[in-house]
């Protein structure tokens, strides 16, 4: 968990140690303080640049950050034949020295660059942001995407597993993270403040949070937790106004029934396998009396899958037939280099995760009916066999299901080829 308030305090203090620096009148262009910032060598200079330049940079139109990216490609690339010579080098003759000089020339500047304006105060969440506009121009500029290895690359250190800390969000947690959390929930919406009220403050609810002590006031995920008895059957009785509360010690079960990357500038950094993980452990420690850990999870892509099987004017599956179809979807259907086509159950499997069960009306929602007719899958995390089924989906892409599941995916197939489905399918099983 995160640790107690003075102390986590004190480390975000540590990390945000510099000053808090307004950027001084300067009239010259972002690219002008960039050149000087990658030459400058004293504390003060770079950071009184760094906070000139992400100032200049955040003032930007589009057409002026998409320029700015230009002069990151044009003029902070790697020089390929330094890199020949010195990979040359490095081959006739390994050292020390010619394995730096290497590693020298094959890292862009602009990774220099990236690191230094992380100095300024607050820099972090600029960074991040800053790729969020990338990602957006890389749709029709390709080639950006050079760019984006560099803050992938640093990204994945910068937010190493190490340097996250977990924190528990509740009805005390304040007001401009809890605003956060209804605007970042990507699965099941929050409707308003009473909503997130039912979903943080009885004892039976959690919910949990990522924070990076660069950007203490941002969750980067959070999951939303259900203690029960037993595994419920919907997410409507979890999300029920009127259910009845339990003490968390008389639950036996851990729900994770919504998890929700928050910050579109650190897409593809993995922090989901990591925070279920951790807080599997932590709640077991805290709740000895929990014995099974599973997710209610949606089946995004079920519904396009079945209509390019059935065809579009295809009856929408109902009760078991829907169960069937959508375990078979979830086992059988994959995409290229044999994995999973459903990216929910790709991320659980790798997980370790096995598929339990799969449930029809479970999410009758306008969007749980959009995506899936409203079925769901429960996930299972158990802790003995984690290791050896995320071992198994890495090495050979085994997906691990229930006997129950099992036996869901031979009647849907079979139901499948009854319906002889698979002779105009697009996407066949």
């Amino acid at each position: 968990m995160r640790a107690p308030a003075p102390l986590a305090s004190l480390l975000s203090g540590i990390f945000q140690a510099s000053p808090a620096v307004r950027p001084a009148d300067d009239d010259r262009s972002l690219v002008e303080l960039c050149r000087e910032l990658i030459s400058a060598r004293g504390e003060s200079s770079t950071l009184r640049l760094a906070v000139s330049a992400l100032a200049a940079y955040a003032d930007r139109p589009e057409a002026g950050k998409l320029a700015f990216f230009r002069y990151l490609l044009d003029e902070l690339d790697v020089a390929p034949a330094e890199i020949m010579a010195a990979a040359s080098a490095y081959a006739d003759a390994p050292s020390p020295g010619t394995l730096e000089q290497l590693l020298i020339v094959s890292e862009p500047k602009r990774q220099e660059l990236f690191r230094k304006l992380n100095q300024a105060d607050g820099a972090t969440t600029h960074l991040v942001n800053m790729r969020k506009d990338l990602l957006c121009m890389m749709t029709e500029h390709p080639d950006l995407g050079r760019i984006d290895l560099d803050f992938m690359h640093l990204f994945t250190s910068w937010f190493n597993r190490g340097f996250l800390m977990l924190d528990r969000v509740n009805w005390s947690t304040p007001a401009t993270i809890l605003e956060k959390i209804i605007a970042y929930e990507a699965v099941h919406e929050i409707d308003d403040w009473e909503d997130l009220r039912r979903r943080t403050q009885p004892n039976d609810r959690r919910c949990y949070a990522y924070f990076h002590p660069r950007m203490p006031e941002e969750p980067l995920i959070f999951v939303e937790v259900a203690l029960t008895k037993g595994v419920p059957v919907s997410v409507q009785d979890v999300l029920a106004v009127d259910r009845s509360p339990i003490p968390a010690t008389q639950a036996d079960t851990a729900v994770f029934y919504s998890i929700s990357n928050c910050q579109v500038g650190l897409k593809g950094i993995s922090f989901g396998n990591s925070l279920i993980k951790h807080v599997v452990s932590d709640i077991s420690l805290e709740l000895p009396n929990l014995k099974t850990f599973v997710t209610l999870s949606p089946i995004p892509g079920l519904r396009r899958w079945f209509e390019e099987q059935a065809g579009e004017t295809a009856a929408p599956p109902e009760g078991e037939a829907l169960r069937q179809l959508a375990a078979t979807y979830l086992a059988a259907a994959k995409r290229h280099e044999n994995l999973p086509r459903d990216p929910v159950a790709r991320f659980h499997l790798s997980n370790g995760a096995s598929i339990e069960n799969v449930l029809a009306d479970a999410d009758l929602s306008a969007n749980g009916i959009r995506q899936s007719f409203g079925a769901m899958a429960n996930y299972r995390y158990d802790a003995p066999h984690v290791e050896a089924h995320s071992e198994r989906f890495a090495t050979d892409h085994t997906v691990s299901l229930s006997r129950n599941v099992h036996s869901l995916v031979r009647a849907g197939q079979a139901h499948i080829a009854s319906e002889k489905w698979n002779e105009n399918a697009q996407s066949p099983v």
